[in-house]
């Protein structure tokens, strides 16, 4: 299944979601109703006698019935309402509800080391922000979740015991899971049925607050309130149930799917299976005690307590482990759990016998190639591999980040001047234009930042273009902990440095667009949208100033152009006849087509993307820069292309 048929199960997953809370809402709404109308007619016995029986007295109160009824409702959506906003600041701040505290670019304990360099590689390698990463310090057992609205917020929190018990390997392989639900788009889908759940949970809660009022109440009082208490702890129980029914059958399917999609990644099963063993074979497994677990249950790398079939959020560990490992069997599991009850696992010390040092990328010299190689492109197989990082591109990631210049990547884990090496980015080589970039920097932000961008842009002039995604990639934790008006400030500060010359180029254009998209992502995570709803044919006019834009800065030859412009727009559109007409003001044309063609759905998205790569490739090659172009436009579509860039690499040994 490809990123563009996950999408569209990830959609229907979100409409079965709706179409089962609607049916929850209904039966617990009906039961709730029934128990305050008891427990009424209960405390006005006398009346309920005299008009012939509950029922009859019921029928003759049908006004509140439905104001019963009417009350419940609203408080159930109220509830999910208030929960869902609780969560509006994104993934973390589903780790923080959690206990998760933040790990920082500049830390120095080994196992956080290890962690951030994981995280970032395979980042790297799906092209998407580096995650928040945070560590659940009080929690022993073996498990992680990712959570947020859109990678831009996303979060990716593991416990102490991940931490502590897993080599790098099987730490690999859990976070590629992970990073499987963030492209898989199951974040979005998971957060919403956080809040959505908390409503049907709810009644529950009421009854135990009712239970513990009551028994200060007077005699009177005391059995109805009781009788009420009891029954809505039932009917919140029946809640419960519902609940932990709808998160199973929306998150087994797609724990499976982030299991393959993280072996795909990794190269190898075995770093998974690993992480998996170990959750069997040790007392903690992937049990969680905060008391918010029951709440992310769904969101989960392993099923926090033992349920039934019918609960479970997720296959059991055993058939996990099976799928990956068809040799293993429950003897040599016993003989783990035997051998790791007396001395339990230590990740860095297998790392260390393995001759690995964790904390670092074990690549030792990468060699990339020329900005101006040229290579042949397979249109259908590129759009094939949005969101589908194999185990070459974590190698090719862990390689780009090996090549990054040391100073460069403290620049960009630094948050006093991650913002001046993203704008260094932007800076003109003719020193007369960065003159006046510089100068323009010290209006819009301060003299500190000009001064810093001035000194990061000759090594950002000579960097790889194959390096700039992952460089953005890398400074995006730290530009996202900045304030709001200082992330305003740069995008603003961004959009001037382009613009300076009156020559804009088409890199610089996606680079600062890819920026502004992701920080108002970051600044409002709630707002994002997943993919749209509309049809190729109705972005016409869009697809044909994108396609004039890609031609008129990729080829030089007018003929070449409308030869190319043509080919790709037929790819997208066979049936349209389109003229090549390049719009006068491409960058102003531009913004609205990229906003456009966001919405477009799964299928338009991947016809889009075939039909790029036939235009920008026309010519039968396409080149780094053309390649790393390509990319940007993907990423500011929500389309992440991985690494193309072939390298040669020695490996550390």
């Amino acid at each position: 299944m490809g990123f563009f048929e996950r999408q569209a199960s990830a959609r229907r997953s979100t409409k079965r979601l709706v179409l089962l809370f609607a049916v929850a809402v209904v039966l617990i709404v009906a039961a709730v109703t029934a128990v305050v109308m008891l427990s009424l007619a209960i405390a006005n016995g006398s009346d309920v006698i005299r008009e012939g029986g509950v029922a009859a007295w019921a029928g003759s109160h049908t006004s509140l019935m439905l104001g019963v009824a009417l009350l419940v409702t609203a408080s159930i959506c109220l509830a999910s309402w208030w929960r869902v906003h609780s969560l509006r600041q994104g993934g973390s701040e589903v780790a923080r509800q959690l206990g998760g505290r933040e790990v920082g670019e500049d830390c120095r304990d080994p196992l956080e080391r290890r962690l951030r360099n994981v995280v970032e590689e395979l980042a790297i390698a799906a092209c998407l922000p580096v995650p928040a990463i945070f560590v659940l310090d009080n929690e022993p057992g073996i498990n992680a979740f990712a959570a947020g609205y859109s990678p831009s917020d996303a979060a990716i929190a593991v416990t102490r015991g991940t931490l502590e018990r897993l080599n790098r390997d099987e730490l690999q392989g859990v976070i590629a899971h992970e990073f499987s639900h963030i492209l898989n788009g199951d974040m979005r889908l998971n957060i919403r049925l956080m809040g959505v759940l908390f409503g049907i949970i709810m009644i529950g809660l009421l009854g135990r607050k009712l239970l513990i009022h009551g028994r200060g109440s007077g005699s009177r009082q005391l059995a109805p309130m009781l009788v009420g208490a009891a029954a809505l702890i039932a009917v919140g129980a029946v809640g419960v149930f519902a609940a932990r029914l709808i998160k199973a059958g929306v998150s087994r399917s797609r724990e499976v799917l982030a299991d393959a999609s993280a072996v795909q990644f990794t190269r190898q099963s075995q770093g998974l299976a690993g992480a998996l063993k170990k959750i069997a074979g040790l007392d903690q497994g992937s049990s969680l005690q905060t008391g918010e677990a029951e709440e992310v249950s769904h969101m989960l790398f392993g099923e926090w307590r033992g349920y039934s079939e019918w609960f479970a959020t997720h296959p059991p560990v055993m058939e996990r482990i099976r799928v990956l490992d068809p040799a293993f069997a429950v003897d040599k599991l016993q003989g783990l759990v035997d051998k790791w009850r007396h001395a339990p696992p230590q990740g860095l010390e297998e790392d260390r016998l393995m001759g690995l040092d964790g904390s670092v990328s074990q690549i030792d010299t990468v060699v990339l190639p020329p900005p101006d190689k040229q290579f042949r492109p397979y249109p259908g197989a590129t759009a094939a591999r949005v969101a589908m990082p194999i185990h070459d591109d974590a190698r090719r990631a862990s390689g780009l980040h090996h090549a990054l210049p040391d100073h460069l990547i403290d620049a960009a884990h630094d948050q006093r001047s991650a913002a001046a090496l993203v704008l260094a980015m932007l800076i003109d080589s003719d020193r007369a234009i960065q003159a006046r970039q510089i100068a323009e920097v010290a209006v819009e932000l301060d003299e500190d930042q000009a001064d810093t961008v001035a000194e990061l842009a000759p090594a950002c002039h000579a960097l790889h273009p194959a390096l700039r995604l992952p460089l953005v990639a890398l400074a995006f934790p730290a530009l996202r902990r900045r304030p709001r008006p200082e992330l305003e400030s740069l995008m603003h500060c961004s959009d001037k440095l382009m613009r300076i010359d009156g020559k804009i180029s088409l890199f610089d254009y996606c680079l600062s667009r890819l920026l502004r998209v992701q920080v108002l992502e970051a600044l409002d995570p709630s707002r994002y949208k997943a993919a749209g709803k509309r049809k190729l044919k109705d972005c016409a006019q869009s697809l044909a100033d994108l396609f004039a834009t890609l031609v008129s800065h990729g080829y030089e030859d007018p003929a070449a152009m409308r030869r190319a412009y043509v080919a790709g727009l037929v790819a997208v559109l066979p049936a349209h006849r389109f003229q090549f007409n390049p719009p006068k003001s491409w960058v102003a044309a531009l913004d609205h087509a990229l906003a456009d063609l966001d919405a477009l759905d799964s299928a338009g998205k991947q016809l889009l993307i075939e039909g790029m790569v036939v235009a920008v490739s026309h010519d039968g090659r396409i080149s780094v820069n053309e390649s790393e172009l390509l990319r940007t436009v993907c990423a500011c579509l929500h389309c992440p292309l991985p690494p193309v860039v072939e390298q040669r690499a020695r490996v550390r040994r």
